[in-house]
């Protein structure tokens, strides 16, 4: 489970998906596979949570990682540039942010 917390030693991903209510479920059955069968299986991997607006336009995807290295080194992979790829054809755009946890709030 992600931990939200200030100053916590790790690395906060945060990917938007833009999509259509036609290609949502598909985008959402690639993105978990992708974190069941490799993801979830790399080095540093924390812990990721996918989300879904109501309209079924955006999903965003909140993941964390021990180190940016760890993340980059994912996204560097042969199998995760293939699975981009698909995902690419899936949504308008997606785009992975790095972010340090500024406040947070119980």
């Amino acid at each position: 489970m992600p931990t939200i917390k200030k100053g916590a030693a790790l690395q906060t991903v945060i990917t938007t998906f833009e999509t259509t209510p036609g290609t949502c479920q598909d985008l959402l059955d690639a993105l978990t596979s992708a974190y069941s069968e490799f993801i979830s299986n790399q080095p540093g991997f924390i812990a990721a949570g996918l989300h879904v607006n109501d309209a079924q336009t955006r999903v965003a995807n909140y993941s964390q990682w021990q180190r940016r290295e760890d993340f980059q080194a994912m996204l560097r992979s042969d199998e995760m540039r293939k699975r981009n790829r698909a995902i690419n054809e899936l949504c308008k755009s997606f785009e992975p942010v790095m972010y340090d946890v500024a406040e947070s709030f119980n």
